[in-house]
């Protein structure tokens, strides 16, 4: 989930409507309701958090560093004010990156992978057994060949390769490919989107990688 936080609720909205259109859910804060979420959110919503967009804002409203203090996602800033002073004035802040809008959707989301790649692996990827999982949006290899997997399913299997080693619930699961804030979509829609991952995986590894234990969660296994 991409958390966006401006003052203009049509810039957010903006910004929701194109990361959906992109497969990745979102959601949009002015600047006193995300300083009383963030201080307030439980971890499990925090760490389905994979990025935060900080767009015009008080600044005293908004610390990068008290964002950071309660979790490690990439913060990004927004930037309307095209001055070398605005930019070294916003990484002193604390940020992760500078954007200058306009911006693609794209380009944002690519910015977002490259920092996840440099505080994790620089390879981009991550090798559990004969699986390639990838964290840019593409299909994850086995045996180095493509597996097809439709946007969600894919996009699950990322986030259980992120927390390779631990296991997710199926609301950190829901969070992260839904959005803490989605209320039209039923949460045991994980367990069908996971459900049909395994039998794909299964049918080409020969072994079901994904262990699941009742109320404990979902991790994977090589």
């Amino acid at each position: 989930m991409i958390v966006i936080v401006d003052e203009r609720e049509l810039v957010t909205d903006g910004y929701c409507s194109m990361f959906g259109r992109e497969g990745v859910a979102s959601a949009g804060f002015a600047a006193n309701e995300f300083d009383d979420w963030v201080s307030s959110a439980p971890d499990a919503d925090l760490k389905s958090v994979q990025a935060f967009l900080i767009g015009d804002c008080p600044q005293e409203k908004i610390s990068p560093r008290q964002i950071r203090g309660r979790t490690g996602a990439p913060v990004i800033a927004l930037s309307d004010h095209h001055s070398l002073e605005n930019t070294l004035r916003l990484f002193e802040s604390g940020v992760d990156d500078v954007l200058r809008k306009p911006v693609h959707i794209r380009e944002i989301l690519a910015r977002i992978s490259a920092i996840r790649r440099r505080s994790t692996d620089e390879a981009g990827f991550t090798q559990i057994g004969d699986m390639k999982i990838f964290m840019d949006g593409r299909d994850p290899e086995i045996g180095d060949e493509p597996l097809p997997l439709p946007r969600r399913e894919r996009r699950i299997l990322e986030y259980l390769a992120s927390n390779c080693g631990r296991r997710v619930t199926k609301t950190q699961v829901f969070n992260a490919i839904y959005g803490v804030f989605d209320e039209e979509v039923e949460e045991n829609v994980i367990e069908s989107h996971i459900s049909k991952l395994r039998k794909k995986l299964r049918q080409k590894l020969g072994y079901d990688p994904i262990d699941s234990k009742r109320f404990l969660g979902y991790r994977l296994v090589a």
